[in-house]
Formats: C-alpha cells, structure tokens, sequence
C-alpha cells in the first residue's frame, strides 16, 4: 500500500497537490491511500519549511510547490520497483 499526505493548511492549495497524487496514482495496481493534514502542529514534524508539501510513504518529496504529475509519477514508481522487482 502506498501511502501518500498532503501537508498544508489552505484548503485550495491541499486540493491542487491532493488532485496530481490521485492522478498519478491511477496506473498504479496498488492501494493507495491519500490523506490531507491541515494541522500545523502535525505538519512541522514533518520539518517542511514551506507547504504545500507532498509525503510519500513517510518521506517528503515536494515542499513549497504543486509538483508536476510526471514529477508524482516519477516519485510512486521509485517506491513501487523495489516492491514489484522481487
């Protein structure tokens, strides 16, 4: 299962990120789960300095932009391949 977060607090800027995880999680075969966090309190755990940022399996790959979707695609497939090469 993939797990993917979304750090921000602004509802508008979170859908915007939250839209290309989704996006480029659709070729996937895999669960995927897709979370918003609002809290700041949670986000600064995180140690991003700027948001919107974009968690994949509990490492931050995106802080202070909208990633590109190719970008995200990019990113899922990293993860994916050692799971998937065994």
């Amino acid at each position: 299962m993939l797990s993917i977060k979304v750090l921000e607090p602004d509802i508008k800027k979170c859908e915007e990120v939250e839209m290309q995880a989704i996006k480029a999680s659709l070729g996937t075969t895999v669960v995927v789960n897709v979370e918003r966090i609002h809290n700041m309190e949670k986000i600064k755990k995180y140690n991003v300095q700027e948001t919107p940022a974009l968690v994949i399996n509990e490492e931050v790959k995106a802080a202070g932009r909208v990633p590109d979707i190719k970008e995200v695609e990019a990113w899922l497939q990293e993860v994916l391949q050692p799971a998937t090469a065994g």
